[in-house]
């Protein structure tokens, strides 16, 4: 049987603009445009079902054209859509500028729609009991923060594990009412200073730092210089691969936080399940799209010999 995952946030569209030459600041630059399906939560939950698992999405969604393709990426995904639809309100979008090395210059999100995912929908029949028939439930910080902080008390309450994208510095505060609840959050180093409010001397000061607000294990991605990790297990650095062309950077956060959660239930130690997560980054970025349309699980074992192992730290 299938490890069966409940996904709940962000799956809206994704608007990116890449610039063809060296970035102008402040004039027109020639380029090209691109959208898809995106969406942190929905794009790791589109590696998840790719990877294997059986994965239920509910997210807010407008009754307009985005909405339907968004619908029509997750069933292409393999993934049980259960959005709540808004017919007279459009999708949120995330609109972003790109170099040409695929690193991000600027980004606007247009999010309004996921503040009317209130915790009240939470005690409808059918989500009740997605949440009771789910292995893992993972969601991002797209959603308010009084539905974070009763949907992690759900999770508790039922002793399902629960996983989170930070998703933004700006979003990741709303996560602190319920950090003691929350058993992996996946975070980049600028979200890890918005949550706890310093910034460390040492990377690996990030796990105390966070630690000492109640969280039980997480990642904290720092680009292509080593990664932190800690939970139960212990605490682990890893270099990301190096990759040589780099098509888009979009969603390698998601797809990290898809190869160690599905590493994770399928019962590998942290130390080795961040290895398939930076495996599942790598291929994303060597990609146009937020999900690497390739990725298998054979793919990503494939891919594994090109990470190093995790380097112990305490």
């Amino acid at each position: 049987m299938k490890n069966r995952i409940l996904v709940l946030g962000g799956a809206h569209i994704d608007r990116r603009g890449r610039i063809s030459g060296e970035t102008a600041p402040g004039a027109s630059n020639p380029g090209e445009w691109f959208e898809e399906p995106g969406g942190g939560a929905f794009n790791a939950a589109r590696n998840l079902a790719r990877l294997g698992f059986d994965v239920t999405m509910i997210s807010p969604r407008g009754g307009d054209p985005t909405g339907e393709l968004v619908t029509e990426a997750a069933y292409a995904a393999g993934i049980d859509d259960r959005p709540f639809v808004f017919l007279d309100r459009k999708t949120p979008s995330y609109t972003a500028i790109i170099e040409r090395d695929g690193n991000l210059v600027v980004a606007l999100a247009d999010m309004e729609l996921y503040r009317y995912f209130v915790p009240r929908r939470l005690a409808i029949r059918w989500v009740r009991e997605a949440f009771a028939a789910t292995d893992l439930i993972l969601f991002d910080a797209n959603l308010p923060e009084d539905t974070i902080t009763a949907l992690v008390s759900r999770a508790n309450a039922l002793g399902k594990p629960v996983a989170a994208i930070a998703i933004s510095p700006a979003k990741v505060v709303k996560l602190r009412p319920s950090i003691s609840g929350i058993d992996h959050l996946f975070l980049n180093e600028a979200e890890a200073a918005a949550l706890t409010g310093r910034r460390p001397e040492r990377p690996e000061d990030w796990i105390s730092l966070l630690g000492d607000i109640g969280l039980k294990g997480g990642v904290v991605t720092r680009g292509q210089r080593e990664l932190i990790a800690f939970g139960p297990d212990g605490a682990f650095c890893l270099q990301p691969p190096s990759v040589e062309a780099v098509a888009d950077v979009t969603g390698a956060g998601d797809s990290l936080a898809a190869g160690i959660l599905s590493a994770l239930m399928r019962g590998a130690p942290l130390e080795e399940a961040v290895r398939h997560g930076a495996a599942a980054a790598a291929l994303t970025v060597q990609s146009p799209h937020a999900v690497n349309e390739r990725l298998t699980p054979g793919l990503l074992a494939d891919t594994l010999p090109l990470v190093q192992r995790a380097r112990i730290l305490h």
